[in-house]
């Protein structure tokens, strides 16, 4: 009664809302409220973040694949036809505005290549790679098991590295990509090093050969005077003349010589 007495206009408006209420039929009344119930339902699942991160996959190379986020955790779903689409969508969402983190469950439906002749094709596609670009200087290995390919070895420059990597990305029955390639370390001493081995070896009259194909060079890596040589040569006589010659370079600490001698399993020399 005392509220009633402080605030009459506020008692009026109330007592004409319960009214006009009472009035209604049952079935308009049945009707208005899952209306509204809707209406808040819809408010309350509104995600601002999903919203966000949903528009980031607007491509066609991403019409089946879905994303959910909860909680900042954004969770991708479907199916590309090539790897890089789906490390592509993953680096989209990181950037997100509210994702905290992706799980990337998205499964590549491109076509399956059996193992041995993935690895073929790729071992092929990197030795032609980054030539002209110091390419004697990089010794990447590729290995596929289950569709999976590894990455490994050396690159002698992060650019070196990011071509092989997205060259397996988008090379047809890749599945995924695992990285596990090491950079050189930026040294001038190293540079001048990796320049005078490469004197040495290929100057020697019996070794020049291995220069005409600028693919299948010997490989040169050198890490702080560290010297390690890779590919294949024709003989065992090669091999030593390799290690020799690379051995005798003024600066060089050591040499480990991987070279493969065409038609035996490789060893290691030190």
């Amino acid at each position: 009664m005392t509220w009633t007495m402080r605030n009459p206009r506020a008692a009026f408006l109330a007592a004409t809302l319960a009214a006009a209420l009472l009035n209604l039929p049952p079935m308009a009344l049945a009707a208005a409220l899952p209306h509204a119930q809707a209406a808040g339902a819809t408010a309350q699942t509104e995600n601002p973040t999903a919203a966000e991160a949903a528009s980031r996959l607007d491509k066609k190379q991403f019409r089946d694949v879905k994303v959910n986020v909860e909680s900042g955790i954004a969770t991708l779903s479907g199916s590309v036809d090539l790897y890089e689409y789906k490390a592509d969508a993953e680096k989209r969402i990181r950037h997100a505005k509210g994702v905290s983190a992706v799980r990337n469950l998205i499964e590549v439906a491109g076509p399956t290549v059996p193992d041995k002749e993935l690895q073929a094709k790729l071992a092929e596609k990197l030795t032609y790679d980054r030539v002209g670009y110091g390419n004697a200087f990089n010794a990447i290995t590729v290995s596929v098991a289950n569709g999976v390919v590894t990455l490994a070895g050396h690159a002698r420059t992060d650019v070196d590295k990011d071509s092989a990597l997205a060259l397996a990305s988008t090379y047809p029955g890749v599945k995924e990509v695992v990285g596990e390639i090491e950079v050189d370390p930026v040294s001038i001493m190293d540079d001048r090093t990796r320049m005078e081995v490469a004197r040495a070896v290929y100057g020697y009259p019996t070794l020049s050969k291995y220069s005409i194909d600028p693919a299948k060079p010997i490989r040169i890596s050198v890490q702080n005077g560290n010297v390690e040589l890779y590919g294949t040569v024709d003989s065992q006589s090669d091999k030593e003349v390799a290690y020799m010659r690379a051995n005798g370079v003024p600066g060089v600490f050591s040499v480990k010589n991987y070279l493969q001698v065409a038609g035996q399993p490789s060893e290691a020399q030190k």
